[in-house]
């Protein structure tokens, strides 16, 4: 409970540092470097919140709900509506493609059958620095702004008008203090830069938690079930202390998909307990720029059938159509 709480204290402390300077700042490029480091700091913020939502760092579920909507609130997320799909869904059926959609690759064919434009966007979406736009126009915009679930009854529905009400009401007073403050880029360094960094945070995080060369998608159910999902289909990535603290061991995955109660305080001391038994399905590995690059290159489009990721390149040399359907 005291880190559950010091985190807490401490990333909200750093957020109204932050935006305090955005607002008493007259500089321009100031405001424009403390937005970005807000969208740092609202990431962390972020992380915190989903573990509220997972149940990992209260009992009461709405103590959870409560700080974890204030934590989502500069991220620009519904916390309930996050967490309806993000705890049925992504932990449900990981790497599921049917029913899982966070980062499902295209197959060739798939590919080969898209626009021109729709194939810009996915090798935008698919790339180091355009992945940012996953979390935007295939999670926050679809799946929480402009969503509302069908299988619940009203007054849950009234509950997420009201969550959607509250972040449309934190938007409007900021957008009007920061405006009256030091006019449109005072907003854009106070909501829109850190909104764009947290997408892109977010977005490659989750690329990284799912995504490698060595790690399967599947389309077929037989192949599938939830352990393969938790151990085999998740990552284990080892970076310095600093990313770690600021993204509170959120890059330590596939403890937090074998038991979401696991707070991220403990996801280390989880982690070695797990590799003492089940080392040869986990896949671990040391994080730096070149092994970002490769990832990003290799993985592209998949084959399902086979369990074979290609490149673009790859994907394009291939003189007969691999994946024609969906398995």
């Amino acid at each position: 409970m005291f880190l559950t709480f010091g985190v807490f204290f401490i990333d909200l402390a750093f957020y109204l540092i932050i935006m305090f300077g955005i607002f008493t700042v007259k500089s321009i490029l100031v405001k424009i470097i403390l937005g970005l480091l807000a969208g740092i700091v609202v990431s962390g913020m972020f992380v915190w919140a989903h573990d509220a939502a997972h149940g990992s760092l209260f009992k009461n579920k709405l103590l959870s709900e409560i700080l974890g909507t204030i934590f989502m609130l500069p991220s620009l997320n519904i916390y309930r509506l996050w967490s309806y799909g993000h705890n049925r869904v992504h932990h449900g059926f990981t790497s599921y493609s049917n029913l899982d959609w966070i980062w499902r690759p295209l197959t060739i064919q798939e590919y080969r059958n898209m626009s021109k434009f729709k194939k810009k966007c996915y090798r935008v979406e698919r790339s180091l620095y355009g992945c940012g736009l996953h979390y935007i126009y295939k999670v926050w915009w679809p799946k929480m702004i402009m969503f509302m679930p069908s299988d619940i009854n009203s007054s849950k529905k009234n509950i997420i008008r009201i969550s959607k009400a509250i972040t449309l009401l934190f938007v409007l007073t900021i957008g009007i203090i920061y405006y009256h403050s030091g006019g449109v880029i005072s907003i854009i360094s106070a909501l829109i830069l850190p909104f764009i960094v947290f997408n892109y945070v977010i977005s490659l995080i989750v690329y990284l938690h799912h995504t490698h060369p060595n790690l399967p998608f599947f389309a077929d159910r037989n192949e599938w079930n939830i352990s393969i999902g938790a151990l085999y289909c998740t990552t284990v990535i080892n970076t310095n202390w600093l990313i770690n603290k600021l993204t509170h061991n959120i890059l330590i995955h596939t403890p937090h998909h074998v038991d979401i109660r696991i707070p991220f305080y403990r996801l280390k001391y989880a982690f070695l307990d797990i590799k003492k038994y089940y080392s040869k399905y986990l896949h671990e590995y040391d994080l730096d720029f070149t092994t970002l690059k490769y990832i990003f290159k290799v993985c592209k489009l998949y084959d399902y059938k086979n369990h074979v990721w290609y490149s673009f390149s790859a994907a394009e040399s291939l003189k007969l159509d691999l994946c024609d359907k969906k398995y």
